[in-house]
């Protein structure tokens, strides 16, 4: 709960943190990554770091955490906190990690706002970080025992059993056993050993029913070292470095109508769930809306085809860039729900581009899907928090 002092401290000051997050957030990473030069090349993305997404991400986070506390001291965003805990866990982070955190970002802002922190100032933003870090660090604690599993337990080595190509461009790989148990929808994390040393992570969304043995993710190739590694140097009988699953993106209760909207290899996620309901069974109706730029470049094209055989409710809609093939596209061009029928009550999940998600999102809201009842994947820093 934020104080009624520094309530009205930070609302006065926020303006002012907001225009200047962004070079906080630059300063605070340049800082951090000096003082901790493993955190980049074993823990964070730098790649995002080198294009600027991270920092963005980040200002964004604390920018949208400080806002939600002005509307409502009391009740934090959990919605977006959820989020970052299950990114957070999927990688083991450790609640030792947050005063590290701490020192380096107060070290920024003092450096970027200069006088205009006062020990007023840095007294309410300091409650600010810690009121969001205490939520992270007690929700990453309780992912952690509902997989049963200790934080420094996230990771172990799992034999890769069998690769194939799924399309020209993106591989399935199929790890384990043994694996622990996930929802339909979540993703694991994978580290690999890059050339210079570094140790970096990416996160791939799990394709398996429930009840799997084995864990199966899919990889295209998208010009980023990792993806290359795992497609040029990974092959049957050696080890990957997994984590435990963990994820948001997972099926509510009930026999709601959903809209399953994915572009590229986005559609991951959106197997998950399906082969999870056609493996219960599920009377629900379901609307596949997809984007590829081609029909050859649409990976699972012929799992989704024999998933409409299954699932009696479902109806696959999909979009090639390019002139599309007999099945199952009839459109040319970028996904457009004009002229679908959106039923009342529809809970939607969207994986892919943050453009593609972000237009999907729109349309969706302009045909009556309730925002709350919208969810999305998105692999990477989670800049749809600065929009």
């Amino acid at each position: 709960m934020l104080t009624p002092k520094s309530r009205t401290t930070v609302a006065a000051t926020l303006p002012a943190v907001g225009a200047a997050v962004g070079e906080i957030t630059t300063n605070f990473y340049g800082r951090l990554f000096a003082a901790h030069p493993a955190l980049l090349t074993d823990l964070f993305n730098r790649g995002n770091q080198a294009n600027g997404d991270q920092p963005q991400a980040l200002a964004g986070s604390i920018a949208r955490f400080a806002t939600a506390l002005l509307a409502d001291p009391v009740v934090p965003p959990t919605r977006m906190l959820a989020r970052i805990a299950h990114k957070h866990a999927s990688l083991g982070v450790a609640p030792e990690l947050y005063p590290v955190v701490y020192d380096h970002l107060f070290g920024a802002i003092a450096e970027v706002l200069g006088e205009a922190v006062t020990p007023e100032v840095a007294e309410a933003w300091t409650e600010v970080y810690w009121l969001m870090a205490n939520a992270l660090i007690a929700l990453e604690t309780d992912l952690y025992a509902a997989a049963a599993i200790k934080k420094q337990d996230v990771w172990r080595q799992l034999p890769v059993l069998e690769r194939r190509d799924a399309t020209a461009d993106t591989v399935v790989f199929t790890v384990g056993p043994p694996v622990p148990s996930y929802l339909p929808g979540q993703y694991v994390s994978v580290q690999v050993p890059l050339p210079d040393g570094a140790q970096q992570i990416r996160q791939y969304s799990l394709l398996d029913g429930p009840g799997s043995a084995t864990y199966s993710f899919a990889v295209r190739r998208t010009g980023g070292e990792v993806s290359a590694y795992l497609h040029e140097e990974v092959a049957v009988g050696d080890t990957l470095r997994v984590s435990a699953p963990f994820g948001t993106v997972t099926l509510p209760e009930g026999d709601a109508p959903l809209v399953l909207a994915s572009a590229g290899i986005g559609i991951t996620p959106m197997l998950s769930l399906l082969r999870h309901l056609a493996a219960t069974d599920a009377a629900r109706p379901v609307t596949v809306l997809h984007g590829e730029q081609t029909a050859g470049a649409h990976a699972f094209r012929a799992e989704l085809e024999a998933l409409s055989n299954d699932l009696p409710g479902l109806d696959i809609q999909v979009w090639y860039e390019e002139a599309p093939a007999d099945w199952p596209a009839e459109r040319t061009g970028f996904v457009e729900l004009d002229g679908l029928p959106i039923a009342a009550g529809t809970t939607a999940f969207l994986c892919g581009p943050f453009e593609f998600m972000q237009s999907v999102r729109t349309q969706l809201l302009e045909a009556g899907v309730a925002a709350a009842d919208v969810h999305y994947e998105v692999f990477g820093p989670d800049t749809w928090l600065v929009n």
